[in-house]
């Protein structure tokens, strides 16, 4: 394959998983979403059928990598970097204009629910009760306190939230990219370190049973270890395993003309990247000295 066929084939077949991935993100959490709410295995299941379809449509052009976390571990086990810059901007330039499709096809909904008060907050509503003796405060401090909780923002179930300074990320986050539940660095990046690995090992032990990658079948079960990590891993951080599958998307989301969008948590954006490439270099090291 040439240089030009892999940009071509990454581009496409990322653009397309970003495209159902995070469709079927936004879908679960959007207002006036015939699936919101629909819960965390439609979201991995969602994500899985992504990889399956994006994978699918590269895989004559490009080998269907999607993901350079894969391209790192498969460039660790052959020793052939050369052809990594062009999967890398295939992988990067498909999650961006994937990310950007998704804010196209839900338009309506994303301004539908950045402009509910339910979502983005309603004004505090002024304390009553202020009196002057220390009843009268409390009870003012008390009804103040209420509205306030009243009207902070309610979870993503898809990512982040934005009730509090340790989730700082905006009310349709996640719909881009990941965050945590628990706002721990290590931990945090010690799960995307562990998914990413059992991803990318699975790829590369592939190539062990003949014609397995070559058929098409491999692409289906890779998928399906997609949903099986989602599930299985996926409740600590969203389960990035894909550098590209982050990082584009959040560039999108602080890019584009939302309103009350809120921030794309940049303090927390290096672990979805730096965790993968940890985890499918750990991978690729294991393959060439335990399989080769």
């Amino acid at each position: 394959m040439s240089n030009g066929h892999i940009v071509i084939g990454e581009l496409f077949g990322t653009a397309v998983l970003i495209l159902l991935g995070g469709g079927v993100c936004a879908a679960v959490t959007l207002k006036r979403s015939k699936a919101k709410d629909a819960g965390w295995v439609a979201i991995s299941f969602g994500w899985g059928l992504a990889v399956l379809g994006g994978a699918y449509i590269a895989n004559g052009y490009s080998g269907g990598q999607l993901n350079p976390a894969v391209t790192l571990g498969i460039a660790i086990k052959t020793g052939d970097w050369s052809t990594m810059p062009y999967y890398l901007i295939g992988e990067f330039g498909g999650a961006i204009i994937g990310a950007v499709l998704v804010w196209a096809a839900y338009l309506g909904q994303f301004h539908a629910h950045l402009t509910d008060p339910a979502v983005v907050g309603a004004p505090a509503a002024p304390a009553e009760g202020g009196t002057g003796d220390a009843s009268g405060d409390a009870a003012g401090t008390a009804h103040a306190t209420a509205a306030d909780t009243a009207s902070a923002p309610k979870a993503d179930p898809a990512g982040p939230t934005t009730g509090n300074q340790a989730q700082p990320g905006g009310p349709v986050l996640g719909i881009f990219s990941t965050g945590p539940e628990i706002r721990n660095p290590v931990q945090n990046l010690l799960t995307e370190i562990i998914a990413t690995a059992v991803l990318v090992l699975f790829i590369l032990t592939q190539g062990m049973t003949k014609g397995l990658a070559l058929n098409g079948t491999g692409i289906l079960l890779t998928a399906l270890l997609v949903v099986g990590i989602g599930l299985s891993l996926g409740g600590p951080t969203g389960y990035a395993i894909n550098p590209a599958r982050d990082l584009g998307p959040r560039i999108v989301h602080a890019l584009l003309p939302l309103p009350n969008k809120g921030g794309s948590d940049w303090g927390y954006a290096w672990i979805p990247v730096v965790g993968p490439l940890v985890g499918a270099a750990i991978a690729g090291g294991l393959y060439r000295l335990a399989f080769m």
